[in-house]
Order: C-alpha cells, then sequence, then structure tokens
C-alpha cells in the first residue's frame, strides 16, 4: 500500500509463451521447478520479497501448472503491499486447485487490505466450510464478519448534522496531571519553544497529554480544511526548499533529516510528502511533530495526504493500534478527521507537481481539476483522488493495471503529456522504497523520493530527501542510513489479525 519495496516487476510470465496443458511439461522442468520454489522460499524466509518473487516465477514459467507456485508468490506480493498481484495470483492458483486453502487465505487477505471485507467474508466462510472444526479459520471468519457488521452499523448510524468530534469534544475537560513535566502549549498555541522541547521529550519517549494533543488536532484541521486540494507554494529567488518523502513512524529518522538538513524554520521551509504513519512503531510522534510545525510555520511547512492518512491502512499497519495504546480510540476519530483534510497535492513556483502516489487514468486532468477535488473524506477506488495516493510510475509506455489493486501504472508518455498540458517541468511522488532513497525515470521527468531508511528494520535502503531552490529546480538528493531507535519493533501496535496469512 505504501509501498512496493523495491519490486517494479510486472506478473513476470503475462506476455511469455507458457506450455498450454500439463503434458507439454517435461520432467525435468518440473524438477528444475520445484528446485527453484526452493530456493525462492529460502528468500522468503530471509525477508528477500523481490528475489523470492523473481523465484517462484522463473518457476512458473517452467511449470505454470502448480497451484502452490502461484500461492507462495500471492503470499511475497502481499509482503510487498503489491495487492493487485496477490489477489491475481490466489485466484489463479484456486483456479487450478480449488481445495488449495491457503490460496484463500491469500485473496482475503488481499482483499482486506484493499478495504473489500465482504469478498474476504467469502473466502474466509469457504475455508470453514472444508474445515468446519479448525479453530484458526473460524477465528478469521469471525472477525472478518465482525468488521462487515461493524462496518454496516456505522453507515446505518451515521447522520448528516455534520458534527463530529473535533465539534463536540469539551477540550477544557481535559486536564494536564500535575506531575507532568513536559512542554506546554502558551495560551493554546504551538510555539518555536514548544516544538523544540516536544521533540526532546518524543525522543526520550515521553507522552504528550491528551488535551495538548486534541488542541493540535483540532487546530490542523481547521488549517487544512480552510486549503484547496492542491496547494501552490512558492520559493522565491535562491532560497532553499526541502521535500521529503515516506516517514511510517520512524521518528528517529526523521530528527535524523532535521539534523542534516535543518530544522524547519521561515528560511528553512518543508513539504512532507505523506504517509507518515503506520509500520514504523513511533508514528505518534511523528505525526505530532509534523502538524506541530504546520501550526507553527503554516505558509512554510507543508504536508501531503498518502494513501497510508486513511482508515483502512492504519487499522492493519498499526498507527490506530498505536494511538489507542498511548492514547484511546476516541483520539483515533479526531486523527481521521485530520487526516481527510490534508492536501493531496502541491504545485512548487508553476514548475513542479509533487503528489504522493501519481498521475491519472485519463490525459485530460488539469491541475484546476486536482485543486477542485474532494477530499474530506476516506480515499475512494478510482478517480483523481484516489489515484494522486495509490499510482505508479513504469518503464514501459502507456498505461497499465496497478501491481496495488487501486490507482494505475503509468508510463513516460504519459507523464510528458501531462506535463505539456500543465507547463511543468517535473513531478515528484514518494509511495515506493528505493534502495538509494530515491529513483529519477521517465527521461527525469518523474521523481520518486522515499526517506524511511532500513524500512521496517529490513529493507537496508538508504532514505533520501530533495532540495531545491527558486532560482534553480534542478534536484538535489541527499541520502542518508537509518539511525538506531528504541527497541520497539515495526508492526508493533498492528492488529494481528490483518497480519498477511
Amino acid at each position: 500500500m505504501a509501498e512496493t519495496m523495491g519490486n517494479e516487476s510486472t506478473t513476470v510470465e503475462s506476455n511469455e509463451e507458457l506450455p498450454k496443458n500439463p503434458s507439454e511439461v517435461k520432467d525435468e522442468d518440473k524438477k528444475k521447478a520445484e528446485e527453484i520454489k526452493e530456493e525462492a522460499n529460502v528468500f522468503f524466509k530471509n525477508e528477500d520479497y523481490s528475489k523470492a518473487i523473481e523465484k517462484y516465477s522463473e518457476a512458473i514459467r517452467l511449470n505454470p501448472f502448480v497451484a502452490a507456485y502461484y500461492g507462495n508468490r500471492s503470499f511475497a506480493y502481499l509482503r510487498t503491499e503489491c495487492f493487485g498481484y496477490a489477489l491475481q495470483d490466489a485466484s489463479k492458483a484456486l483456479s487450478l486447485d480449488k481445495n488449495y486453502l491457503k490460496a484463500y487465505y491469500r485473496r482475503a487477505s488481499a482483499n482486506m487490505a484493499l478495504g473489500k471485507f465482504k469478498l474476504a467474508l467469502k473466502d474466509f466462510e469457504a475455508v470453514t466450510k472444508v474445515r468446519p472444526s479448525d479453530k484458526d479459520a473460524k477465528m478469521k471468519y469471525d472477525e472478518c464478519n465482525k468488521i462487515c457488521k461493524r462496518l454496516a452499523f456505522e453507515k446505518a448510524i451515521a447522520t448528516d448534522d455534520g458534527k463530529c468530534l473535533s465539534d463536540t469534544i469539551d477540550i477544557e475537560s481535559l486536564v494536564i496531571e500535575p506531575n507532568y513535566d513536559g512542554p506546554h502549549l502558551q495560551d493554546g498555541k504551538v510555539t518555536q519553544d514548544f516544538v523544540e522541547q516536544l521533540m526532546e521529550a518524543y525522543k526520550e519517549q515521553k507522552k504528550l497529554p491528551k488535551k495538548y494533543v486534541c488542541q493540535i488536532l483540532i487546530q490542523a484541521k481547521k488549517l487544512f480544511s480552510e486549503q484547496k486540494s492542491l496547494v501552490y507554494i512558492n520559493v522565491p529567488g535562491s532560497s532553499k526548499f526541502t521535500i521529503c518523502g515516506d516517514i511510517h513512524g520512524q521518528y528517529y529518522d526523521l530528527l535524523n533529516i532535521f539534523t542534516m538538513n535543518g530544522k524547519p524554520s521561515e528560511e528553512n521551509p518543508y513539504l512532507f510528502n505523506g504517509d507518515f504513519v503506520d509500520r514504523g512503531s513511533f508514528s505518534v510522534e511523528c505525526i505530532m511533530t509534523l502538524l506541530s510545525y504546520k501550526l507553527l510555520y503554516p505558509k512554510h511547512f507543508y504536508m501531503a495526504r498518502g494513501n497510508h492518512e486513511s482508515l483502512t491502512m492504519n487499522q492493519m499497519y498499526g498507527f490506530e493500534g498505536e494511538v489507542k495504546s498511548k492514547y484511546s480510540s476516541q483520539l483515533c476519530e479526531l486523527f481521521t478527521e485530520v487526516f481527510n483534510w490534508l492536501p493531496l497535492a502541491h504545485c512548487i513556483n508553476q514548475k513542479i507537481l509533487v503528489m504522493h502516489g501519481g498521475l491519472f487514468s485519463s490525459d485530460d486532468v488539469s491541475l484546476d481539476d486536482i485543486a477542485m477535488t474532494p477530499r474530506n473524506k476516506q480515499p475512494p477506488e478510482s478517480g483523481i483522488m484516489c489515484e494522486l495516493l495509490w499510482s505508479d510510475p513504469q518503464p514501459q509506455l502507456g498505461r497499465a493495471p496497478s501491481k496495488r489493486g487501486v490507482g494505475v501504472q503509468f508510463g513516460p508518455d504519459v507523464t510528458q503529456k501531462f506535463l505539456e498540458k500543465n507547463k511543468l517541468e517535473y513531478v515528484v511522488r514518494s509511495h515506493e522504497v528505493k534502495n538509494d532513497g530515491y529513483e529519477v525515470m521517465h527521461d527525469g521527468k518523474c521523481i520518486t523520493v522515499f526517506s524511511a531508511p532500513n524500512y521496517c528494520d529490513t529493507m537496508g535502503n538508504k532514505g533520501a530527501y530533495i532540495n531545491i531552490t527558486g532560482d534553480n529546480l534542478t534536484p538535489k538528493f541527499t541520502t542518508y542510513e537509518a539511525v538506531p531507535h528504541p527497541n520497539v519493533k515495526p508492526m508493533a501496535y498492528a492488529n494481528p489479525f490483518f497480519g498477511l496469512f
């Protein structure tokens, strides 16, 4: 969802000539395919999912009639967040062997990741029918059924009066504990001293009182709601401007960016391009630091929505669990209100468009269309908002269905047409892990920047950020390694049910 962990490939065998029926597969190819599958399993065990996918694909090319090859590759695609491909492989496995139960789990996992809980429920139900005494299958069915019922209930009781938690919460009733020794808002406002002290407190794993969190969230929501979905930024003269990609709850790496590049200020403006939370287990610290800077420097600190600033992602990948653990379920609702109002894109000096995901399924989209896109909601499954948050570039010309199952993959010709139509020089996006922290594609016209080094403590990638100046929009890349963090593993707060089975 946020990332594809560096895996750029499409389904490898899609354009190749494969054996048409099992009788065409030679015995030596069957044997070789099994050997390659075992190699793939080792890569998977070692969490090298891209290599595992390559090997499973090799096995499939040799013998495309073994359900387990597709099932295993589906699992690897799940781990790399290519949910569209995972869904495709799981369905292929079931077409080869309808009794291959693991494929039902894989397909259910992909559908849950895409927020399609009713479809997931059907697959869990299929497993329970085959294995009525399987406690694990029954548990997964029951949990998914609870989610479906909860969603239906929430939809049924939803009101149209426009009231939300930020309108009704009684801030004055929230008290600051007498023994609290951390930073304080001044007359309810963020100050530079507050942010400095907050970062130090978070560094020592201290908590900000719920009252202050609520005040910051309510003020941030108001500020974001006054902006259009596309925010225009002017970087004057020789002034420096910094663009950062995904942070994903890696608070100590966020602090390292500020150490290397300077803390945000009116003279040192920043744009953080979405996916502030999830995966990393210091997401509260990241988002509260960033929102505090937004309130302190509203015209010199910018934040865009990523696909992980959404309910389904937060439920799966840890942010909801982290907020509940550190505060309450009520605060989850308040964070969602803020996320719903985050801008979808930024345009720098009328020449650079920055969004989290990518471009569109249509060549007709203009900057005005982006600016007028309604956004106070959860991301839809299609359209401009969806594609801004979810799409990915591809080296091939044209467009292709998304490996993620949401959004679209777009080629260099699509990028060029969009830039020409809107009189832009290049686009910057994030959304994908890159080994060097960044990647330049489409003849320099499409740049990916990813700012979470050693993503999930496993990927070994560098992080990066981009510097430009107002009079020189040529991007300058700075890369860096991960820094140590307290012994709290990534995904520590993730709902175990939403694990990839």
